[in-house]
C-alpha cells in the first residue's frame, strides 16, 4: 500500500476527524482535529490496514503568531508494515488536548514533557506535572517568548547551606572569552596534561 493509499484509507475510516493530509519528502502527515485526536491514535492502532503500533514521539511547536500557537505532533511507527506516520493537532494555552495514554501507555512521559516545556495541556492525564524542569520552575523554556537566559539563577550557598534562588544577572566584567584554540597556546593546563611534565 502506497502512503497516497494509506492516507486515503484512513480519511474513509474517519470522516470529519481528518483536516488535512499529504505525503511531502516520503511521510504521510495528517492535520486532525483536536477533539478527535484519540480516535484517529486508535484507529492508526488497531486497523489491520495500519497497524501503527509504536508511538515514537510527542513533541510540542510554538507558533506565537497564529490563534492556536501549539502544534501538538505524534509520530507512530508500524513495524509490521515498515511505515511512519506522523499526526498534527492544533491548541491554544488554555484548551487542553485529550491525552493519548490510554491508548498508547508511552505517552505519559511524553506528554508531560509538552506540558513542561510548552505549557501544552493534556485533559484526563494521569499524573500531568513538570518532568525535566525543577519544582517551582516559572514560564515553559520552549515557547518562543521565554528569555534566552531565563527568569532566575539556582545556586547553593555555603552559608545558608540551601539551594537560592536569585534573578539572572550577566555581569560581563567576569566572562573569560578564549577565542583561541585549545590546541594553540591555553593559558590553563587540560586535564591529563600536568602528567606530562613541563610544558612547551
Amino acid at each position: 500500500m502506497t502512503l497516497e493509499d494509506l492516507a486515503s484509507h484512513i480519511e474513509s475510516k474517519l470522516e470529519g476527524a481528518i483536516l488535512q493530509g499529504g505525503v511531502a519528502r516520503g511521510e504521510l502527515t495528517l492535520r486532525v482535529a483536536r477533539a478527535e485526536i484519540v480516535r484517529v491514535l486508535t484507529l492508526l492502532r488497531d486497523d489491520g490496514e495500519c497497524l501503527f503500533e509504536v508511538l515514537i514521539d510527542i513533541c510540542g511547536v510554538d507558533f506565537p503568531e497564529r490563534e492556536n500557537r501549539f502544534e501538538v505532533v505524534y509520530h507512530l511507527l508500524s513495524p509490521r508494515r515498515n511505515q511512519r506516520i506522523r499526526i498534527k493537532c492544533e491548541t491554544n494555552e488554555d484548551t487542553a488536548v485529550p491525552s493519548a495514554v490510554g491508548v498508547f501507555p508511552a505517552a505519559n512521559w511524553f506528554e508531560r514533557e509538552a506540558y513542561d516545556m510548552y505549557g501544552i495541556l493534556f485533559s484526563d492525564h494521569p499524573d500531568l506535572r513538570r518532568i525535566l524542569t525543577d519544582y517551582g520552575f516559572q514560564g515553559y523554556p520552549l515557547r518562543k517568548d521565554f528569555p534566552l537566559t531565563g527568569y532566575v539563577e539556582v545556586r547553593y550557598d555555603d552559608a545558608q547551606k540551601r539551594v537560592v534562588y536569585e534573578p539572572v544577572k550577566l555581569t560581563q566584567e567576569f566572562r573569560s572569552f578564549d577565542f583561541m584554540s585549545p590546541w594553540e597556546g591555553t593559558e590553563y593546563v587540560l586535564p591529563g596534561d600536568e602528567k606530562s611534565g613541563s610544558r612547551q
